[in-house]
């Protein structure tokens, strides 16, 4: 005979794998705000990385000195991700202590 439990892809359950939070009226997590806020400044980084080293192999005028500060939004961004990610891992553990 067939089994009566009900079988489904959704993950919405389970801690970690919730997709997008926010989505269904969901708190988000601590630190998921810094890593989407890291991933919006690093990419806005590379874009001006790309900008910034295109007329080099273009040959044509460099841009201004400031476009090369822009490229150091990458490392800016890298560092707001690292942080978001430390402070959910540090959330995580206080979760796993408090559940002992």
């Amino acid at each position: 005979m067939r089994d009566e439990t009900e079988t489904t892809s959704d993950t919405s359950g389970t801690p970690g794998l919730s997709g997008a939070s926010g989505a269904r009226g969901e708190t988000p997590a601590p630190g998921d705000r810094l890593i989407r806020a890291g991933a919006l400044v690093f990419f806005a980084g590379a874009v001006a990385t790309l900008v910034t080293v295109a007329p080099l192999f273009l040959g044509t005028t460099p841009f201004p000195t400031f476009m090369f500060g822009l490229s150091m939004l990458m490392g800016v961004g890298f560092l707001l991700t690292g942080a978001g990610v430390l402070r959910s891992v540090a959330a995580g553990r206080r979760q796993a202590r408090a559940g002992r």
